[in-house]
C-alpha cells in the first residue's frame, strides 16, 4: 500500500511503524497512526500575566474547551485574586464536563470528565430543540399575560443553549483529530459537521428567542391591541412549527418534508409583514420593540428554513 508522502510527513511516521486501519460505518476504511481508540490527552495552560481581563479569560478557556482541550490549567506569578476565581467557577457552570481538580494560591487546574460517548450528537439536539420550543412559549405566554418574571425567565434559561451547543461543537473538534471516536459515538465526520452546524443555528434561534423576551420586557402593560397580540401569537406558532418539522425531518431523515418545510417560509414572511403594517399605528417606542419581536420571530423561520436545507444536503450527499 502506497500513502501520501506529505501526510506521512506531517504524522511524523517513521519506517515499521505500526498504523491503525478501522471500517468506517459508511463502507470507507480510516487509516491512522493512532493505535489506541482512546481520546488524546490534550492539555492547555494559561499565564495570568498575559491576559488582562477577566472577559479574556472568560472566552479563551471556552475556546480551550470547544477546541477539545482535557485539561486547562491556570497559573499566575502571584495569589490568584477572588474575581479570577469566579471567573473560572463561572466557566465551569457553563460548560459540560469541566471540573476543578486541584487548586492553589497561584494555580487552577480544570479536567473534562465527561465520556463522549455519554453524549451522542441527537440527544444533545434533541434537547436543544426542546428547550428552545419551551423559552418561545413562555416568551409568549408571558407577552399575552404581561408576566415579566416568565419574561425574565426566557432570558436566563439561553445560557443552556450556549452550554450545550458548545459541547456539539467541543465533540465535533474532537472527532476532527481523532476520527477512530467517530466509531465510538455511532456518527461519522460528516454527520457530526451536520450536528455542528445545525447546533449553531439552534444557538442562534435561541438568541432570537431572548431577544423576543427582552422586547416584551420592554413594553409589557404598554399595549392592549388584541390584533396584534392575536397575529405575534400566530407568527410565532408558525414559526415554531417550521423549527419543529425541521429538526423532526433530520432524525427522519425525510428530504421531501424538508422541502415542504422551505416552502412554508413564504406564509410566515407574509404574517410578520401584516404584524410590521399593524405597528405602525403604535407609538413609537412600542412599534419598534414590535417591529423587533416580529424580525426575530420571522429570523426563526428562516433559521429554520437553513436547518432544513442542511438536511437535504446531507442526505443526499449521503446518497449511494
Amino acid at each position: 500500500m502506497t500513502l501520501p508522502k506529505e501526510w506521512i510527513k506531517l504524522s511524523n511516521i517513521k519506517k515499521n511503524d505500526p498504523l491503525g486501519i478501522y471500517i468506517q460505518s459508511d463502507g470507507t476504511l480510516l487509516i491512522t497512526p493512532k493505535m489506541s481508540r482512546a481520546q488524546d490527552k490534550k492539555i492547555k495552560q494559561f499565564d495570568m500575566k498575559h491576559i488582562s481581563k477577566q472577559s479574556y479569560l472568560l472566552r479563551e478557556l471556552i475556546a480551550a474547551y470547544i477546541a477539545g482541550y482535557n485539561t486547562i490549567t491556570i497559573n499566575s506569578d502571584k495569589r490568584i485574586s477572588p474575581s479570577i476565581r469566579s471567573t473560572i467557577t463561572e466557566f465551569t457552570h457553563a460548560t459540560i464536563g469541566q471540573e476543578v481538580v486541584e487548586e492553589t494560591d497561584n494555580s487552577i487546574t480544570l479536567k473534562d470528565l465527561l465520556n463522549p460517548t455519554e453524549m451522542p450528537f441527537d440527544r444533545t439536539i434533541k434537547r436543544m430543540n426542546i428547550i428552545v420550543r419551551g423559552m418561545n412559549e413562555d416568551a409568549i405566554k408571558a407577552f399575552k399575560t404581561n408576566d415579566q418574571s416568565l419574561a425574565e425567565r426566557v432570558i436566563n434559561r439561553d445560557s443552556d443553549v450556549d452550554r450545550l451547543h458548545w459541547l456539539v461543537a467541543r465533540q465535533h473538534n474532537t472527532i476532527i483529530q481523532n476520527v477512530s471516536l467517530a466509531e465510538k459515538m455511532d456518527t461519522t465526520i460528516k454527520l457530526s459537521l451536520t450536528f455542528f452546524l445545525i447546533s449553531r443555528i439552534i444557538e442562534r434561534i435561541g438568541d432570537h428567542i431572548v431577544k423576543i423576551a427582552e422586547n416584551i420586557f420592554q413594553i409589557i402593560d404598554s399595549i392592549d391591541d388584541k390584533k396584534i397580540i392575536e397575529k405575534i401569537e400566530s407568527a410565532s406558532i408558525l414559526s415554531m412549527n417550521i423549527f419543529n418539522k425541521s429538526i423532526a425531518a433530520l432524525f427522519r431523515k425525510d428530504i421531501k418534508a424538508s422541502n415542504q418545510n422551505i416552502e412554508t417560509v413564504l406564509e410566515l414572511e407574509t404574517l410578520c409583514d401584516e404584524i410590521d403594517s399593524l405597528s405602525l399605528n403604535q407609538n413609537g417606542v412600542i412599534a419598534v420593540s414590535i417591529g423587533s419581536i416580529c424580525d426575530s420571530i420571522r429570523r426563526i423561520g428562516e433559521y429554520s428554513e437553513d436547518i432544513s436545507e442542511n438536511v437535504i444536503n446531507h442526505l443526499i450527499g449521503e446518497e449511494k
